[in-house]
């Protein structure tokens, strides 16, 4: 049985880019947890529609209870999936986390660039760059409690690199 790897982070910072490359070199299965869940449920703004951020909060809880009997997997989680504390003691049972960063410009021209993607309804609306900034501030405590890696200017394989001896020295 090898630990699963639980990439966690703000949106933005790679997860999804980043366990594929993970996912390869190590031989595993990626579970995107957000994108399981638009899978199964539909758009995350139609989720909030119906059933607002606490529903789309408790279909997180559901995945990450999903996880916890699984071995082997590169898990890249929803920007606040690790923040709940159900959701990260299901994961951390089988897993090591890395919380991956960025700073605010990168963030935001990342997010942009993927606006064909639908936006979570928090970054929807008014200045992007701000939203970002109050939601970091917000998690910062949360994504503390995780060894960091920094994507700002590094390729994913870089990252991976990183992302790779952080989880060694665990």
């Amino acid at each position: 049985m090898t630990r699963n790897v639980v990439l966690t982070g703000f949106m933005g910072t790679g997860k999804t880019v980043v366990g594929r490359v993970l996912a390869s070199r190590l031989s595993r299965e990626l579970v995107d947890t957000d994108a399981v869940i638009v899978e199964r449920a539909g758009p995350v703004t139609e989720i909030f529609d119906r059933l607002g951020e606490t529903g789309f909060r408790e279909l997180e809880r559901e995945m990450a209870r999903e996880l916890v009997g699984r071995t082997d997997l590169v898990i890249a989680t929803g920007g606040a999936m690790m923040l709940d504390p159900v959701s990260r003691a299901a994961l951390a049972a089988t897993g090591d986390a890395v919380c991956l960063t960025a700073d605010v410009v990168t963030i935001v021209e990342r997010i942009t660039a993927s606006r064909g993607r639908s936006l979570r309804p928090r970054l929807a609306d008014g200045d992007l760059q701000a939203v970002v900034e109050t939601l970091l501030a917000e998690r910062a405590e949360g994504y503390s409690c995780f060894p960091a890696v920094d994507t700002t200017g590094r390729s994913p394989d870089e990252v991976a690199d990183a992302v790779l001896v952080v989880i060694a020295a665990l």
